[in-house]
């Protein structure tokens, strides 16, 4: 029976474990709040690349080959960690963009080169993003007609009534919401340990006598190398680097802030891959098992999952979807902005008024409003804007990183803080694997938009 007396003694208990725990944390209090105060871009930029074009990637991977496709997880974290890890450090270095240091390092020519094929290849990406809000605007039956104006209204809306602290909230906010995929995959129900053994490689997991009944080799065929690929290809996009730089440039962090920086990295890195992992399982366990090996966009993906895993997988897995979608069309026209304008010299930045950056908020503005036009009218073609959209970034993302390669590694710029010599061998294997799979990928969805799809 409770009475004062029992409640008094309760809450001294409480009140005793609290002051142990605070006392074990407070020499971290100040770590703590610095990572606070810093952290944001590497978490944003890494999660928004679960966008459309990546979640009907993974969905197709996981549905195609199951759970053989999980190995290349551990690779990607790593290849996604080192690049954006050399474009934080020299916003924090420099205290400029990327495209600042092209411009200064490669002359005016090169530079507006180099944007206006951005541009393009951005406005490619801003369509494919609307896209992904009609599929999942679909499965819950709302005509794309009313949702992509709506999306366009609500991500134009964020960025130019907002200032870079609440934007930054609200974009880490948004972060939250890709749990929905955790949710989903624990609604399929897939055999966990399983999932887990096939993040190592399956082809050595096979010749271990303990493990080999668990493990699926995956027959070595040209489609299976095009979907690793295209795993790869989607996760680490062009854009990415020109947001993280400007992103750590406008928070002002500088060198003596850039290690908790460089954690926001790594765990934006792992993060990323944490969702994807969960955004594979989920298909592998559900459309893989039941013989769906065709999925031809996300919003399929979703209400295939309805009869095989239920309704609220099927419908977790669509508000996913439309929150990357709605996240990535947020900061893909703002990254654009951001690029355009610090390469020509224009005045950037959230916390400018509109009357302060036209440039800036009208490169936003139309870019939003461009990719929602063209996704309403040319809905029919979503898939070739899909592909072509991974076309151009295939073969931009190889420039852009040659480009981050020489930059880092130049002393006069970075002083004491270019690519140690073990990093610089892991960043160069990278890049040239990054350029190789992304080539393959162009090839491959060139192919297809051809009508002879690779086999």
């Amino acid at each position: 029976m409770w009475n004062r007396e029992n409640i008094e003694a309760q809450w001294a208990g409480w009140t005793e474990r609290a002051e142990r725990a605070m006392s074990v944390l407070r020499p971290y209090r100040h770590r703590l709040a610095l990572f606070l105060a810093v952290v944001g871009p590497g978490l944003i930029v890494s999660n928004v690349d679960n966008d459309a074009g990546g979640i009907y990637t993974y969905a197709q991977s996981g549905a195609k080959y199951g759970n053989t496709v999980l190995w290349m997880l551990i690779p990607m974290t790593i290849v996604l960690y080192v690049s954006l890890e050399m474009c934080s450090r020299m916003g924090a270095v420099t205290g400029k963009g990327l495209s600042d240091l092209i411009r200064e390092e490669f002359g005016f020519r090169v530079t507006f080169f180099l944007m206006a094929v951005v541009l393009i290849v951005n406005l490619g990406n801003v369509m494919a993003e609307f896209t992904g809000v009609f599929w999942a605007s679909e499965t819950f039956g709302v005509s794309r007609f009313i949702a992509v104006p709506l999306a366009a209204v609500l991500v134009w809306a964020i960025v130019v009534a907002g200032t870079a602290k609440s934007v930054e909230r609200i974009f880490l906010s948004i972060c939250v919401v890709y749990l929905s995929y955790v949710v989903s995959a624990f609604l399929a129900k897939p055999e966990w340990l399983i999932s887990l053994l096939h993040l190592l490689p399956p082809q050595l997991m096979h010749y271990l006598p303990t493990v080999r009944p668990f493990v699926q080799v995956p027959p070595f065929s040209a489609s299976y190398v095009i979907i690793l690929a295209a795993l790869v290809g989607t996760t680490i996009a062009p854009w990415q680097h020109f947001y993280l730089q400007a992103a750590v440039v406008e928070k002002r962090v500088g060198p003596r802030q850039y290690p908790t920086t460089r954690n926001d990295v790594l765990i934006g890195s792992i993060s990323c891959m944490v969702i994807v992992f969960f955004i594979i399982v989920c298909t592998a366990s559900t459309l893989y098992v039941h013989g769906i090996r065709d999925v031809d966009s996300a919003g399929t993906a979703a209400l295939a999952l309805r009869p095989l895993a239920g309704k609220w997988a099927s419908a977790l897995f669509a508000i996913g979807l439309l929150n990357a979608s709605l996240f990535a069309a947020s900061i893909l026209p703002l990254s654009t902005s951001y690029v355009i304008c610090e390469a020509l010299g224009f005045e950037s930045g959230i916390d400018r008024k509109f009357s302060e950056a036209k440039i800036f908020y009208g490169l936003y503005t139309a870019l939003i409003a461009l990719g929602a036009i063209f996704v309403l009218f040319m809905g029919r073609f979503a898939n070739a804007i899909l592909l072509w959209s991974q076309v151009l970034n295939g073969f931009l993302l190889p420039v852009i990183m040659i480009f981050v390669l020489i930059l880092v590694n130049r002393r006069d710029l970075m002083g004491d803080q270019t690519n140690p010599k073990g990093f610089n061998w892991v960043a160069w294997i990278s890049t040239v694997a990054v350029i190789i799979l992304t080539l393959v990928v162009a090839y491959s969805s060139i192919r297809e938009l051809m009508g002879h799809p690779v086999s």
